[in-house]
């Protein structure tokens, strides 16, 4: 009987032990939020070696570290190429996604955005002293864009050039560098942190994509995208976001 009872008293013990951990790890899987980046888009989200430990950090990462701690949840990021972005939202893959992203009406019939919180421009890239307007002498150019950005979509309206598409921003810079493209479209504030490090490439001529400006991206129907509005809302009442453009694009 001693035997017997001793075991039901194990188990017992151990049915409850499973309860709580499954409670403790339930708990913890949903206190987490998933962040999706494409991390090689500076100073929005770029991976950074400082102290031997590879990390993502940047503009985009700031502002959801706010919005996760404000809001009690964890902060975790996948990094992916940018045109899986959208995809993993609808798969459900991740909570949200920040990525410089604009808000175009092709992004909004899939997802659903925050307000925006950041608005910058692009421009187009070339070898210096390459000197020809896209838009005016485009026949037969070769033009590098990121895809699945609103770059791509905009230089697809360009007739004439050969669009190039690269899941990476660097490869476009090298492709340029090479003189194997002819000019690319970036956005501006990532264009600047590349400008300082390639003096033989002219990052100055203006292009107009029509973009609203960045927002975040959630799966329709999401039930962080009110919450999300709260806190940037706030941020930008307070100064936060003014604090962290200053900090990032200074």
């Amino acid at each position: 009987m001693k035997t017997i009872k001793t075991f039901l008293v194990l188990s017992i013990t151990t049915f409850f032990s499973v309860l709580i951990f499954s409670a403790c790890s339930s708990s913890s899987t949903q206190n987490t939020l998933v962040m999706g980046t494409s991390a090689d888009y500076p100073p929005y989200e770029f991976k950074d070696s400082t102290g031997g430990e590879e990390r993502i950090i940047g503009f985009d990462v700031d502002i959801a570290q706010y919005l996760a701690n404000s809001l009690n949840f964890e902060l975790k990021i996948e990094d992916m190429n940018f045109d899986r972005l959208i995809p993993a939202l609808e798969n459900n893959e991740v909570d949200f996604v920040m990525a410089g992203m604009s808000p175009t009406p092709e992004r909004q019939a899939k997802v659903e955005f925050t307000d925006l919180y950041y608005q910058a421009s692009s421009i187009i890239l070339m070898p210096r002293g390459a000197n020809f307007n896209l838009k005016e002498d485009a026949q037969g150019k070769r033009v590098g864009v990121q895809g699945g950005s609103i770059q791509a979509d905009a230089a697809k309206k360009i007739t004439g050039i050969e669009l190039v598409e690269f899941d990476k921003i660097g490869e476009i810079i090298q492709s340029v560098k090479a003189k194997t493209l002819d000019a690319a479209i970036i956005e501006s504030t990532v264009a600047e942190r590349y400008a300082s490090a390639n003096p033989d490439l002219d990052f100055t001529q203006p292009f107009d994509t029509e973009s609203s400006g960045s927002a975040i991206a959630l799966p329709k129907g999401s039930p962080y995208t009110e919450s999300f509005n709260q806190v940037l809302t706030e941020m930008k009442e307070t100064g936060k976001i003014k604090e962290l453009i200053q900090k990032w694009f200074s």
